[in-house]
Order: C-alpha cells, then structure tokens, then sequence
C-alpha cells in the first residue's frame, strides 16, 4: 500500500486493491471497513484499531504517518520491519530443525547401508 500511495494512487482505491489482494478475509473485512470509514471522513487508524486485527504498532505508526503527511514512507517502514521479523522467524525455524533433518538422514543412509551389506555378509559366511 505504501508504494501504491507513494506512485500517486488515491487511498481508497489502494485500499480496495490490498483488500482484495489480502487472502485472508478477516483482514479484508477490516480494510473494507477501513475504506467505509475513511469515505465518510474519519482517519486510517482509527477502523484499523478498532478491528483487533492489526497490532496495536501498525496502527500507532499509520496514526503518525497520517499526522505527519508521510503515510507512504510509515507504510513502506511497517513492512520492512515486518520482513525482517519474518525473515528472522524463518532463519530460527530452520535451525530448530537442521539437527533432526541431520539425524533423519543419517538414520536413512545407515538403513540403506546395512540393507545392501547385511545379505553380502550372509552369502559370505554362507560360503565360508
């Protein structure tokens, strides 16, 4: 929505594009509402709040960009911390699961080790 806002894209029509682009139709609901709400005059951050969907953050840091008239910029900074947080959340996750993928594939590659030796061995003592 920020680099909508920012390229000159009024925000109400940014807001129905990144209603309908949420994939979640709780938070669609809230930007419908949003939409409602800012047609009839009143602030982004104030519907935003009252829905309960958004972090309390997010809507302090819209409040100050509407207030300051850099709305665009506090978006685009709303996201990127949001990235970040996600991109952290990612690089935890895989290393919580790193050690039992290591073990995982040990535990496979010593199954097939053994199923390909074990009937060598037999047919060897068999000779023997």
């Amino acid at each position: 929505m920020g680099t909508m806002l920012g390229s000159g894209v009024a925000i109400l029509d940014a807001l129905e594009i990144v209603a309908k682009t949420a994939g979640n139709k709780t938070i669609e609901k809230a930007v419908y509402e949003t939409r409602s709400a800012i047609a009839e005059g009143r602030t982004m951050s104030d519907p935003l709040a009252e829905s309960g969907v958004f972090p309390s953050m997010v809507c302090q840091m819209i409040a100050v960009g509407e207030s300051t008239g850099a709305l665009d910029t506090m978006l685009s900074k709303i996201a990127d911390f949001y990235d970040e947080e996600v991109d952290q959340s990612v690089e935890n996750m895989t290393s919580l699961i790193e050690p039992f993928m290591l073990v995982f594939l040990g535990v496979v590659i010593g199954g097939l080790v053994v199923s390909m030796y074990l009937p060598i061995f037999k047919m060897a003592a068999a000779l023997g």
